[in-house]
């Protein structure tokens, strides 16, 4: 005959504990608070977009944030994840460029910008910041360029580029777009301004429709050499 189970909790034990069962507990540093950015490089301009949704889970904490930090006259940075992480992040990044200006008498450029969120990350790679960057402007000769960075500082110069929360959905679309791939008889031209601005509200569109971490509205920023100027466009609010 079996003996019953000894009645733990009337000697205000817990049943894990007398059993000899350790308790696990668990702590995360990181918080994903969702978003996407976009951007397409031009023979002579650049396009970033972001969407202004900051949330947490089901949670939505603002449909007001943009994901774009300006840099300079000529580089624009979107970034997407943990926003506390963005906000250490941008504020040592911006602190960084403005140690190179006065030291060096000039704005940095956007392929110096690149290396130095490249070596940024890197430095932090034992503890990395949980970030998704992409970094667009025009390189030194006028032309538009987009840098995409993994979360320990890996860069690639690029054509477009998608990261965030959706960037599952995007790069497959921005892939069919742009770049035609898997397509067959099918002339490759370069992607104007108008045709870019497009494509990224319809990339934003459909990724809202699928994506609860995206949506509400979208910041754009098209950098050329007249400056940078910023566009909103709506999105899907639930």
């Amino acid at each position: 005959m079996h003996s019953a189970m000894p009645d733990y909790a009337a000697h205000g034990l817990p049943t894990s504990l007398a059993l000899g069962q350790g308790k696990q507990h668990q702590f995360s540093p990181y918080a994903d608070n969702g978003g996407s950015v976009v951007a397409i490089a031009g023979e002579n301009y650049a396009v970033i977009a972001s969407d202004t949704r900051l949330s947490t889970g089901f949670q939505i904490y603002t449909r007001e944030q943009p994901k774009l930090f300006r840099l300079s006259p000529t580089t624009v940075l979107g970034s997407s994840g943990c926003w506390c992480d963005i906000l250490t992040f941008t504020k040592i990044l911006e602190a960084r460029m403005k140690m190179y200006e006065h030291e060096h008498h000039k704005v940095m450029n956007t392929p110096a910008v690149a290396q130095l969120v490249s070596v940024m990350l890197y430095y932090k790679r034992f503890f990395p910041y949980f970030v998704s960057n992409i970094v667009a402007g025009l390189d030194e000769n006028g032309a538009g360029c987009v840098y995409s960075f993994d979360p320990v500082g890996h860069c690639e110069r690029e054509l477009f580029r998608a990261g965030g929360s959706s960037s599952a959905l995007l790069q497959p679309l921005l892939d069919n777009q742009i770049a035609f791939k898997n397509m067959e008889n099918v002339a490759h031209v370069p992607v104007t301004l108008d045709n870019a601005v497009k494509i990224i509200r319809d990339t934003f569109i459909s990724a809202a429709e699928r994506d609860i971490y995206t949506g509400d509205g979208i910041i754009m920023n098209v950098i050329s050499e007249n400056g940078v100027q910023s566009e909103k466009f709506p999105l899907r609010k639930d």
